[in-house]
């Protein structure tokens, strides 16, 4: 009897055991589309038993769990312990611990400010030689990555600090596929295409979009990624760069001119639902509602990846709501850049162990195995597009694979007065009807004023 009672025992544990396994290790090494070679020829590489890494940021919940599987499989190639904590106060967080000397090996950073300020304060340690070579040859439009993650440290010589790991797509198109196929609307390629679309709808007596910048005290937000990935499509790169940092002035002409842009179509009253007048003061929220109504409202939203969180309950993307590459001008040969945002890996305390993690990152692997899960896209040009886990999600990937520049959101970027402050309602302004220039004009103002 004993003997019997200690079996099932046993195989209550073991049953335990494997469960606990699946949890863990969810995908079977070698099994379905992920880059398994990846993995077996890291985990050839490395012995850390003993070792430990320590990693905070800001992913909690359920986004927790996803990157702690991907740590997951970094131990058990390793032997080597992750100890990875989310915290919603990430960016106070890391400034105490850095300052105090107790800071975690690494931190994920929610955007590149936060990390240039450490890096030059000295707290900040520069990524191992090569890493931006690789970076450059390796992620889709390499250089901007490498660019993104460049800053100068406490001697003020520049060093590659930053890794990105995990991006978001802003620079889309949301349309009513069912619309456009009973209107016979082609999806367009070039900005070109875009603005005839736009005005071939309002020939056709239709509206072709809805735009709401309303967001409580942060209305106007909403128009400054326009401006921003006008900017993107009118002028250089370099340009962009310079705008962000006040060395191109926002009262500059190239400035004003992707201002301009963005009237064209948010300023008409022909072009947008309820007329430009409400184009204020409609939340940013309810915005897309006109894609849903029969007949259609309005047939295009320009907005982030993460919108269909307010399409209406049961929305299916890629049936009742597909989305385009917000696209470049032809004429004005820029490429194809992309507009977004991005988390990035920065060392905060160094050792073995660390950078061996990063050379994890670098591996398709790191990434295929959060891609599986849902809710991340990467820049990683070697992974496996179809390890997305849904096809809007792979769709915003070919998009990134497809990019010749990616730019970080220029008023992210901004001193907080500016970029959270009077470039939002200096886009009020202009969308209920005064000058871009004048507008321009008032927020360099602004900024000089906090100089």
């Amino acid at each position: 009897m004993k003997h019997t009672l200690f079996a099932s025992a046993a195989t209550i544990a073991l049953t335990a055991g494997s469960a606990h396994a699946a949890a863990h290790l969810p995908f079977a090494v070698g099994e379905g589309d992920l880059n398994w070679d990846s993995y077996n020829s890291f985990a050839d590489q490395y012995d850390l038993s003993g070792a430990t890494v320590e990693i905070t940021g800001p992913w909690t919940g359920n986004e927790k769990e996803k990157v702690d599987i991907v740590f997951n499989y970094f131990e058990e190639a390793t032997g080597a312990t992750v100890n990875y904590s989310g915290s919603d106060s990430f960016e106070q967080d890391i400034v105490i611990s850095t300052r105090a000397g107790s800071a975690p090996n690494l931190a994920v950073f929610p955007q590149p400010g936060l990390a240039a300020d450490l890096a030059s304060q000295g707290l900040l340690t520069p990524l191992p030689e090569g890493t931006s070579d690789w970076i450059a040859e390796n992620y889709s439009a390499g250089q901007s990555w490498v660019d993104l993650g460049t800053y100068a440290g406490p001697d003020g010589n520049e060093a590659l600090y930053g890794m990105f790991y995990r991006v978001d797509v802003k620079s889309l198109v949301w349309y009513n596929p069912i619309a456009f196929d009973e209107a016979g609307y082609d999806i367009p390629e070039t900005m070109e295409e875009l603005k005839e679309l736009t005005q071939q709808i309002v020939d056709d007596g239709g509206t072709p979009w809805c735009i709401g910048l309303g967001s409580g005290a942060a209305t106007g937000w909403p128009a400054t990624d326009w401006v921003e990935d006008m900017m993107l499509r009118t002028q250089s790169p370099a340009d962009y760069d310079a705008w962000v940092a006040n060395e191109l002035k926002f009262d500059d002409p190239k400035v004003i001119e992707a201002i301009d842009e963005f009237g064209w179509f948010a300023r008409n009253d022909d072009f947008v639902q309820g007329g430009a007048s409400t184009v204020a003061t409609t939340d940013f929220r309810d915005s897309p509602a006109g894609l849903f109504t029969i007949p259609s409202e309005c047939y295009m939203h320009r907005q982030a990846s993460f919108i269909p969180a307010f399409f209406p309950e049961g929305t299916v993307v890629g049936e009742d709501v597909d989305f385009f590459y917000f696209p470049a001008y032809e004429s004005k040969d820029l490429g194809t850049p992309v507009l977004g945002a991005g988390t990035l890996f920065g060392i905060t305390n160094p050792s073995d162990a660390t950078n061996a993690l990063l050379e994890y990152l670098k591996t398709p692997i790191a990434h295929e195995l959060w891609m599986a899960q849902g809710g991340f896209l990467t820049a990683h040009g070697g992974v496996n597009l179809d390890t997305y886990a849904e096809d809007s999600l792979r769709a915003q990937g070919e998009i990134l694979a497809n990019a010749t520049t990616f730019r970080f959101d220029a008023s992210d970027l901004m001193p907080s007065e500016i970029g959270a402050g009077a470039f939002w309602s200096g886009m009020v302004d202009y969308v209920t009807g005064a000058d871009a220039a004048d507008v321009a004009a008032d927020i360099q103002a602004r900024w000089d004023s906090i100089q």
